[in-house]
């Protein structure tokens, strides 16, 4: 009895998947997927559809390079927040660290929004950016001229990425960590390890697909954030950014930010629904990679300490 009940509802994120990707594709209806689609020429004219062109490649980079670089400076955060709960920090501040990092998770991304776009915009318009100008200028991405420096821009899009995925990060990296068998730590430590060579030598390597699946999971986080990245990206959709300083947009915040104009347009609907393909289709693939990762994670753990 219980086989029939499960199986049918075991089936149920297949279908509900499947039905998304079917709605989508017959709104598209595909006509657009040709060589201009993935150009870099972007150029919307309403009441002209002749006139008008629809490359997704400056919204690609955009969406590729504010997701990368979050995902960098997560990565390295996130990494360290979960080697410190697990080996360095007492079992009290541990779950204390633990648990606020997983209270930023409840935030609603449209408060990080706002956050950005209020109190961290003139900050990084007025001193951080021309600051990084003058001292890294030499290096790409961090010079240009200063009419690029604004309150809203790439960077500021990462930092508030950067924020919005540790905690998701931070918590798959720290349940890797503590998947480690015991007895492989303690033998470490045992033959005179310190605790960081144990960290190095034995829980990162054992960990490493579990650590991988976390940063993957991040990616697919970041890609498709919408409301936050919209409200301090800046949305510029014609050119690629010339530097970390400038505005730019994402596919995600661009499908959020004309949703009202889609209304008005059938043309520019039919856009942001095969927007939305590509999205989808990129997003479900980084996802199953990291299904993958988080699988041999757990067939290691359950060789290494003995399991069937």
């Amino acid at each position: 009895m219980g086989a029939w009940l499960g199986s049918p509802v075991a089936l149920i994120p297949l279908l509900i998947l499947g039905a998304v990707v079917a709605v989508l594709l017959i709104a598209s209806g595909l006509k657009d997927f040709g060589l201009t689609f993935w150009g870099f020429q972007y150029r919307f004219v309403p009441g002209e559809p002749d006139a008008s062109s629809w490359g997704i490649g400056v919204f690609l980079v955009g969406t590729f390079l504010t997701a990368s670089l979050s995902l960098v400076l997560a990565t390295a955060l996130s990494l360290a927040l979960a080697i410190s709960s697990v080996v360095y920090l007492p079992p009290l501040p541990g779950r204390l660290l633990s648990m606020v990092t997983n209270l930023l998770a409840g935030i609603p991304s449209v408060v990080y929004g706002i956050w950005g776009f209020v109190v961290l915009a003139p900050y990084f318009g007025l001193t951080l950016e021309p600051s990084l100008r003058d001292v890294l200028g030499w290096l790409p991405g961090f010079g240009g001229p200063a009419s690029d420096i604004g309150p809203w821009g790439t960077l500021l899009a990462v930092f508030v990425l950067t924020i919005m995925i540790i905690p998701l990060t931070t918590a798959l990296m720290r349940e890797a960590l503590r998947s480690v068998p015991r007895d492989l730590v303690e033998a470490g430590l045992a033959v005179g390890a310190t605790r960081w060579e144990v960290v190095r030598r034995v829980r990162l390597p054992v960990a490493r697909n579990g650590l991988w699946s976390a940063v993957l999971l991040g990616f697919g986080r970041a890609l498709g954030e919408s409301v936050a990245v919209a409200m301090v990206i800046g949305g510029t959709s014609i050119a690629l950014p010339p530097n970390l300083y400038a505005s730019t947009t994402t596919v995600a915040s661009f499908i959020f930010s004309q949703l009202d104009s889609a209304l008005i347009y059938p043309n520019l609907f039919v856009l942001l629904v095969e927007f939305s393909l590509v999205l989808l289709v990129v997003a479900v693939v980084v996802n199953l990679v990291a299904q993958r990762f988080t699988r041999v994670e757990l067939a290691t753990a359950t060789t290494l300490g003995g399991g069937e």
